[in-house]
């Protein structure tokens, strides 16, 4: 990390401003080559704002802000300046050239937040909680990625790793030592610490699946045979006329999406066409793509017209979506009922059956109320401390748990407590590359590829 990076911090496009960011040894003199100031900003103090104008080769570039902020009180705990233009690609990207021209190199991605990790600010849970934070689309998932950034997951993390890397220690002290008069440490306690660990990680598990919610959202395909009032109900949830609804049957050919927004979680609705047998060579893509779709969706929004009799297309779409979440949606109880309700509910195979009009909105509270308490969205809005969120989290908690379970399993069926040690160092590992203590550089550098140049 000798080298002094730069790169444009701001979204491409036209803007307010734009921010060029500095990090490095030499950040400070890169910014003063090509800062003109009331003075050299070598000379000022560290968080400090100073005004002036960017120069290069002799050209002023763009009037600006140059903040100063020296190490460790930084972001990257390096020395950092961060200079402010105003907004455009071509203001910013000459003020980058000319940082580069004064010494820097081009940041590659991620490589700010890459440093404040590798430099002790933060540990790697953390830094990817800052990818999260970015990507957040909706408050939920940014208050929750907000969270793990300010340490709440390393935290409990840290708890459980540092009471089995202790108890490692006294164990590894008595096999080295036995002579020794030294606290014994007995089978009764080392089985104490492992069971406390293993019931810590799976209540972090626990939180996995509403962790995904959180951050990928709920992607939930309107399914149902042509005219039922699939592409009314998209309109209904969105609250605006996203799809064309008329009453000629297969108006819908392809898939539409639309995000809505479902207890501060994003709820995906995937309008499809309607599904049925068909000669139209350009229906029968469509009801692919629907047949596709469902499939790939994490929950099924069924919807029946109830104002008629149900038949073979009816059947086939419950039938298809017997084995996946799923909610049955009578529609068009505004009209006078023809379908049978009654053979319908009995079909449900459990799941909520709600009758509801996409016309007029009937139902509408409802049908969100079952999807919430379906994925648990109250909990997960009220739930305190680490929720996983990051599938790389989760199968290191798998691990360390089959880890746990294992020593245990060792103890318990009276094999010494050496060897429920190595199951003790596979769990400590296996935590570890959750903040990142024990894994590889491969895999760090995977993590940060993925952030955007600038971050």
């Amino acid at each position: 990390m000798d080298k002094t990076i730069a790169a444009i911090s701001t979204p491409a496009g036209r803007g307010g401003i734009s921010v060029i960011r500095i990090s490095g040894e030499n950040a400070v003199s890169v910014a003063d080559a090509v800062f003109s100031g009331g003075k050299r900003l070598c000379d000022a103090e560290t968080h400090t704002v100073h005004y002036g104008f960017v120069r290069s080769g002799g050209e002023t570039i763009d009037e600006a802000l140059a903040t100063v902020m020296r190490a460790p009180r930084s972001f990257t705990r390096e020395d950092v300046v961060e200079i402010s233009v105003h907004g455009g690609a071509v203001t910013a990207q000459r003020t980058l050239g000319a940082c580069i021209m004064a010494g820097a190199v081009p940041a590659e991605p991620g490589e700010f937040t890459k440093r404040a990790f590798l430099n002790g600010r933060i540990d790697l849970s953390q830094a990817e909680a800052v990818i999260d934070v970015i990507n957040a689309e909706s408050d939920l998932s940014r208050r929750n990625a907000v969270s793990q950034l300010t340490g709440a997951l390393s935290g409990e993390i840290e708890r459980i790793r540092r009471r089995l890397v202790k108890l490692a220690a006294s164990m590894q002290v008595l096999i080295d030592y036995p002579d020794e008069d030294l606290a014994d440490v007995t089978d009764e306690d080392i089985l104490a610490v492992l069971c406390d660990a293993l019931s810590g990680v799976r209540a972090l598990l626990s939180t996995a699946d509403g962790g995904a919610v959180i951050k990928n959202g709920i992607r939930a395909a309107i399914a149902g045979k042509p005219n039922v009032g699939k592409s009314s109900l998209l309109n209904a949830l969105a609250r605006y006329d996203r799809a064309i609804v008329t009453d000629v049957a297969g108006t819908t050919r392809d898939t539409i999406e639309e995000r809505v927004d479902l207890d501060g979680v994003p709820l995906v609705l995937i309008d499809t066409a309607g599904i049925r047998e068909t000669d139209d060579k350009i229906e029968k893509i469509g009801v692919e793509r629907s047949r596709r779709s469902v499939d790939d969706a994490d929950m099924a929004l069924v919807v029946i017209d109830a104002s008629r009799s149900l038949d073979g297309d009816d059947e086939e779409i419950l039938n298809a979506t017997a084995g996946m979440k799923r909610i049955i949606l009578l529609n068009k109880n505004d009209l006078a009922p023809g379908a049978d309700t009654g053979l319908v509910r009995r079909s449900a195979d459990g799941c909520a059956v709600i009758e509801i009009s996409a016309l007029t909105g009937a139902g509408m509270d409802a049908l969100k109320k079952e999807i919430s308490a379906m994925y648990g969205l109250g909990a997960l809005e009220s739930g305190k401390g680490g929720i996983i969120t990051n599938a790389r989290h989760k199968a290191a908690l798998v691990k360390a748990e089959a880890a746990l379970k294992s020593g245990i399993d060792a103890l318990r069926s009276g094999m010494p407590a050496d060897i429920a040690s190595i199951d003790i160092g596979e769990a400590v590992d296996a935590l570890g590359e959750i903040t990142g203590e024990t894994v590889s550089e491969s895999v760090v550098n995977e993590i940060f590829s993925s952030f955007c140049v600038g971050k």
